[in-house]
């Protein structure tokens, strides 16, 4: 089945989403797992090009739309889970009014700390293999599934036993992926279309220029010129297509990758001011203060120390 995943109809990013979770700040925040009810946290057009530091766990049991990871795609219009990995590239283009299901996000550090929650998830692969990653449910199934979302988040919302909270939701999650596996069906997925072809591939050159950024091994290309030249395709036509895609062009998205990292290298390390902007390809500190404040409206130094 031939679908075009991406038309004329906008294509937000997830930065571009203020009220979609997590937003930057409570990125750094103490969390390390949290469930949502897509009723009230309903799922918009989006697209998630940046690596995150959380898995996600995706029940849809209403409506429909279309779903891409990488470069496969996805019609939903039935129950359906998704298992997402940090590091995949997402898109999610709504397609009905109504909304039901949950999904569940979980910190890198949280499977860490839960040796047997990584055992499983290394075990099924569900995250990993993407040929597992996408399974279809019929609605005999969905109650089965749908009783781990909801004792997870009963779990969460639970003030009397907190101690025990993070034990008791890795074990759901645990049984929430041995359920899975039990029922799995794994659909083909549809042909993704050239104009996402070309955007996920600029995405994910992005992605590997940005995403080991160190004092060794600095940012480099940055500007919308040489990632096309990476691309063998105009830097017209590749504005073009992130512009009606996305609603931003190039220069735009390199810069706001940039602008993450930096501020991610000032809250989680401790390096100099002028080793960070030298990592993310600015060979004088002045330029990178001006650049950080032009974009955020603080110095770097400022932003530092508000957290």
């Amino acid at each position: 089945m031939i679908r075009n995943t991406l038309d004329s109809k906008e294509i937000n990013t997830l930065r571009d989403l203020p009220d979609m979770i997590p937003v930057f700040r409570e990125f750094f925040e103490d969390w390390t797992i949290r469930v949502f009810n897509r009723q009230q946290h309903e799922c918009r057009n989006y697209l998630s090009p940046n690596r995150r530091e959380f898995y996600k766990i995706l029940l849809i049991t209403k409506g429909a739309g279309v779903f891409t990871m990488g470069l496969n795609t996805y019609y939903v219009e039935e129950p359906t889970l998704l298992f997402i990995h940090p590091n995949d590239i997402i898109s999610w283009k709504n397609l009905s009014e109504e909304s039901g299901g949950y999904y569940v996000l979980f910190k890198k550090s949280f499977v860490s700390h839960h040796l047997q929650l990584k055992a499983i998830i290394d075990k099924f692969a569900l995250f990993s293999d993407k040929a597992k990653s996408v399974i279809r449910l019929t609605e005999d199934e969905v109650p089965r599934i749908t009783q781990y979302f909801e004792k997870m988040q009963a779990e969460e919302q639970d003030t009397d036993n907190a101690d025990y909270k993070e034990d008791a939701m890795q074990a759901f999650l645990q049984l929430l992926m041995v359920e899975s596996m039990k029922v799995a069906r794994y659909p083909k997925p549809d042909e993704v279309t050239e104009d996402f072809s070309h955007i996920h591939h600029f995405f994910n050159l992005l992605e590997r220029e940005t995403s080991g950024i160190n004092y060794e091994t600095p940012i480099r290309i940055k500007t919308a010129k040489e990632f096309a030249s990476d691309l063998q395709m105009h830097p017209n036509y590749l504005n073009a297509l992130l512009k009606k895609h996305t609603g931003q062009n190039a220069s735009t998205h390199i810069r706001n990758r940039i602008l993450d990292e930096a501020k991610a290298l000032l809250v989680q390390t401790d390096w100099s001011l002028q080793d960070i902007s030298y990592s993310i390809g600015f060979a004088e500190q002045p330029n990178f203060n001006f650049f950080f404040k032009k974009n955020t409206g603080i110095t770097p130094a400022e932003f530092r120390k508000s957290f």
